[in-house]
This record gives structure tokens, sequence and C-alpha cells, in this order.
């Protein structure tokens, strides 16, 4: 059996007190297999050269961690990752702040990691690089020699070119993402935006009849994979996290109204602003309800250094003061507004809970929280789902209420159909979404992207000897 090898910004090492998130149970899961590596940085920074990686085994899995230089850090992931390739990649071009020094940063980053990554990698091994941060390590890869499979996959959405183009270096984005053999995106919308950056580069001939890119004598596989969820672990969480105490005097505090809740990192893509604006408008339009639901907006703080999380926290703070100014009374508070973290099971528990669940993102990769939420429901009395149609999760989950999350008028409209939706009415809208839920589970993602990855191998060796044999003859 080939080992996989799994490549991201970020890893942490498992924990008994800590069940993982979702991305880490596909990848465990496919690790465990194959007795697989994991590599990434693990968290610290130092201030001269990084050492060689720090090696741990956790249920035969291999764990490598690599620290980076602070300074150098800094420019890289606050700068490079989350200052110019978020914003753009999500289509908010003015949040871009561009500079060379943070994509030197970017790229020095990138070439450590091919570095240190190098002298563990064995002959047989199939590698698979994970998001925005890493783009470039195909190619610093390549250029040390690894001929073994490698693949990529993106979890934010993928710009079209005309978008693409803003940034001073989007070509060279493209040649590195090609140094892949396999290159997965979210949706179709993400396939086609890179299709439109290789026909711009390369020609309309570079993109086949079957799908596939041929670059000179490669050829690459780019494909859709909806990355999913553990759809049975969210279940059980859900269930045994009700009969908690954390979630019995949340729900106890309800009083008996009814809870609309939104789970979102803090981010200004989340749409939370505009979410905040509805949830008013909801209040000013359909007084009936005052006193009788409860908002709840859990919201982690995330990239605190990062000057426009910063401007994001201040306007929903006053947002949410704003609506609770007005409207609340004294025993009803009409948005509870935490900036805090709680343990999966909780949130899942909390969900499980919710009359709403509101997905609202201006644009998202996925967005798995929509899943989860379908998840963590009650089978016998769901609740429903308010979505964004501008995030990735809503190519599947086709029964949720769809909405524009630029849209206040038409999210609050959604809101009151939420809470008066019947329950034949919930339930078969549920069952539909469990259904795609189960069918495009974790699992299937990563069992799906591995089987391509091998595939692609074969394809491009065929390839490769064809184009020598020409070659020879000519």
């Amino acid at each position: 059996m080939k080992r996989l090898v799994c490549v991201s910004n970020r890893i942490s090492l498992p924990r008994k007190s800590a069940a993982p998130g979702g991305l880490a149970v596909g990848i465990l899961s496919a690790l465990k297999r194959t007795g697989g590596l994991w590599f990434g940085w693990g968290g610290e920074t130092c201030e001269g050269e990084p050492g060689e990686p720090d090696i741990h085994i956790r249920e035969g899995v291999t764990y490598a961690t690599i620290e980076l230089r602070k300074h150098e850090f800094e420019l890289y992931y606050n700068g490079y990752s989350n200052d110019v390739l978020w914003p753009l990649f999500h289509y908010f071009s003015k949040g871009m702040r561009y500079s060379n020094e943070q994509r030197e940063a970017y790229e020095n980053v990138n070439r450590i990691f091919a570095q240190r990554l190098l002298p563990l990698l064995q002959p047989r091994d199939l590698i698979w690089a994970h998001d925005y941060h890493l783009i470039p390590l195909g190619r610093r890869l390549r250029e040390l020699g690894v001929q073994q499979p490698l693949g990529f996959f993106l979890h934010i959405p993928f710009p079209n070119i005309e978008m693409l183009r803003v940034l001073p270096c989007y070509a060279e984005l493209l040649r590195d993402l090609t140094s892949y053999d396999v290159v997965g995106f979210q949706t179709q919308n993400d396939l086609r935006s890179f299709h439109s950056g290789i026909e711009h580069l390369f020609g309309a001939d570079a993109l086949r009849s079957d799908g596939r890119i041929r670059i000179g004598d490669r050829l690459i596989r780019a494909e859709v994979f909806p990355i999913g969820i553990d759809v049975g672990a969210v279940e059980a969480e859900a269930i045994d996290a009700s009969a908690t105490e954390v979630v019995r005097r949340m729900t106890d505090s309800l009083m008996g109204r009814s809870l609309m809740m939104g789970v979102d990192r803090l981010d200004y893509s989340k749409g939370l602003v505009e979410r905040f604006s509805a949830y008013q408008q909801f209040l000013e339009t359909h007084p009936e309800n005052l006193g009788r639901i409860t908002y709840l907006q859990i919201a982690p703080l995330s990239r605190t250094d990062v000057r426009a999380y910063a401007e994001i926290r201040q306007a929903l703070e006053q947002a949410a003061g704003r609506t609770n100014g007005r409207f609340a009374d004294t025993d009803w508070t009409p948005i509870r507004y935490l900036n805090r973290n709680f343990p999966h099971a909780t949130l899942m528990g909390f969900i499980r809970a919710a009359k709403v669940g509101l997905v609202t993102p201006l644009r998202d990769g996925m967005n798995l929280v929509a899943k989860e939420f379908v998840a963590a429901q009650d089978p016998a009395d769901p609740g429903v789902l308010i979505l964004s149609s501008l995030a990735g999760a809503a190519r599947e989950l086709t029964s949720a209420l769809l909405v524009n999350p630029y849209d206040v008028r038409g999210v609050s409209h959604a809101m009151q159909a939420a809470l008066s939706m019947p329950l034949n009415e919930r339930r078969e809208r549920h069952a539909d979404m469990m259904k795609v839920l189960r069918r495009n589970d974790i699992a299937a993602w990563t069992r799906r992207f591995m089987e391509a990855l091998e595939q692609a191998q074969v394809a491009d060796s065929r390839v490769r000897a064809i184009t020598s044999v020409k070659h020879t003859a000519i």
C-alpha cells in the first residue's frame, strides 16, 4: 500500500481531551490506513534558521512539525496568505495589500517546507498539499527532484481570471498549480475559474476534451472534490452534548424562546455585518417575534493582528449594541454575541437546539458548519438551514432556504419563513440534505482524491513515455 503524506500550513498533535476537527477526521482516517505522515508548522516561531522537524508517532501516524522564523512567518501568514490571497480568492480585491516583501517570505516558507519534507519522503509516497498557503510547494518539491505523485486541494474559492489578474504574479501562481498531478476544488464554479486562468495563460489547446489539462509533456487532472463531514460523529456528538450541563443551561436560559444560531470564525467573508442587519430588519418587519426569538452568534476571534479583523469586530459589537439597545426588554436580549471558543461537541449540542441555522457568508469555499447544522438536527423535529447561495455548500444542500447574503430584506424574510415552516416540510428538507451528506461524507472525499492521485500518476507516466518515444523517433 502506498503511504499518504499530507502537508498543511498548521498541524497540532492529537490530544486525548480534544476531538479532531472536520478536516483532521478525514485526513487522519486516510493516514492511519497507510501509516502516513502529516507534515506542517507546529505553531512555534524562532529567531534563526528553522531546525529539523520534530517527529512524533501517534496511533501509527507520524507527525513532523517545524518552526518558522518569527519575522518571516508574519509576512508569509498574516501578510501574503491572509492580506493578499485570502481577500483576492474571496473576491474582496479592495482588501488586498500586496508587497514584494510578503511574497518573498511566502516563497521562502514554501521552500523551507519542501527542504525539510524531502528527507522524510519514501519512493512510493502519495503527497497531498492543502490550501492557499502552500500553492508553490509542488514546484519547490519538483525543483528538488521529487517524482512522487503530488496533489493539491484548495479549501477556499478560486477566482476567475479577470479577478486573479489583479495579483501582480498571477501567472506564476497558475504555473505553480500545474506542478501538481491533481488539483482539487470545492465546486464546479471554482474549477471553471481555474480553467479560465489556464486558457488565458496557456491557450485553449491546454484544455483537453476529457477535462484534463495538458502542459508540455505533463497531464494534470483538475476536478471537483466537495469536502464533507463525519456525519455519524456529528450526530452522536449532538445527541450526547444535549444532555450536558452547559447545553442544558443554555437551553434553560431561553425560557421557551426559539433559538436562531450562527457559528462563524470572525472574518469579513462570513457576512456577519449583513446578517446582523437582516436580523434587525426581521424584528422590525415581524414584531410578533419580539420576545419570542433569541439569536445566538458565536464568532471566535481570528487573525486579531490583521487590521481588517479588528474593524469587523468593532462593527459587529456596534451592530449588536444597536439592536439590543432598541429592542431588548428587562427579561430578553435579542442578540447574544460571543467572541469565544467552545468545544466542538458543545457547539453541536447548541446547534441541535436551534430552530434556525444562519450560514450566510458573502463567499465561501464550502462551509462545513452548514453541513454540521443539518447533521446535528433531530430528524423528528429538525431546524431549518438558511444558507448563502454564495457558499460552496449551496451546490449540494439545495433543500436549504437559499439566500443572497447582501439582500438584507430577503434574509429577513427567510428568517420568518424558517420559523413558520410546517413540520412535514422541515422533515422533507432535512431528509433530502442528509442523503447528500451521507453520499459525500469526509471518508468519500479522502478516498476520491487519493484514487484520483493514483490514477493521474499512471496517466501522466503514459504521456511521458509516449512523448519520449516521439522525441526518440524524431
